[in-house]
């Protein structure tokens, strides 16, 4: 490894280029769905397992949280976690998520339950999670940096479930219209803290490292799916 350290400008491009290279959007599951070609039971299964990721954002940042040393820092992290649980009186995206399970047709009682996830998305989730609470918590907030190329995705999908999948109720689309605003703000607190806390290039290497196992771990979750959804023609 080279050991000059890389300025802010090529360590952001850096950053950037693992979205390019490795973001899940290149996934052939997900290509597939914003192409319109994946079956209800595709769409429905996607949504059911995605779900134990979403529930468990608020718990890997309630992780990255204990361990931010700034009362600053953790005053805008925290927002995480109220974006995600909610207030009393004011949904969260994970209620959020749960009314576009039922938007779809899936049952409140079979979102929470859990029984539609794969193990191999709750074994990649939950090796996130682990990742989150064991690991220096910079290299945490790095991996956190999918948000950077999230927002375009996400104002994509509400396009395509609008147009490809009308089946879907359009007030299930709630999460993804907050994201539009939530994800930009995310990406550029956790960019700013991972440019100011990696100060020699071994450091810098360890959180591109960390973005890739994010990115990582999204890609398992939908080859995950491939395995137990591979036909899209038959209805679960």
């Amino acid at each position: 490894m080279e050991s000059y350290l890389l300025s802010n400008e090529q360590f952001t491009l850096r950053l950037k280029q693992v979205g390019e290279e490795r973001y899940h959007d290149k996934h052939p599951y997900h290509i597939a769905m914003h192409e319109g070609k994946l079956a209800p039971s595709q769409v429905r299964a996607w949504i059911a397992n995605r779900f134990y990721y979403q529930k468990n954002i608020p718990v890997k940042d309630a992780l990255i949280l204990s361990k931010l040393p700034s009362r600053e820092d953790r005053r805008e992290w925290i927002q995480r976690i109220i974006d995600h649980d909610g207030r009393e009186g004011a949904e969260g995206g994970i209620e959020a998520w749960i009314r576009l399970g039922e938007a779809a047709g899936i049952p409140r009682e079979e979102m929470l339950d859990e029984r539609h996830v794969l193990p191999a998305v709750r074994f990649a989730v939950d090796a996130y999670v682990n990742f989150c609470r064991l690991e220096p918590w910079p290299i945490a907030v790095a991996s956190s940096l999918t948000e950077l190329f999230a927002p375009s995705l996400v104002s994509k999908r509400i396009g395509v479930f609008e147009q490809l999948y009308p089946w879907i109720r359009p007030e299930g689309l709630a999460y993804f219209q907050t994201r539009l605003h939530q994800a930009p703000r995310d990406a550029d607190h956790g960019l700013s803290i991972v440019l100011r806390e990696c100060r020699d290039r071994r450091e810098q290497e360890q959180a591109i490292a960390a973005l890739c196992f994010k990115c990582n771990v999204l890609w398992a979750l939908l080859d995950a799916l491939s395995l137990a959804y591979p036909g899209g023609d038959t209805e679960r």
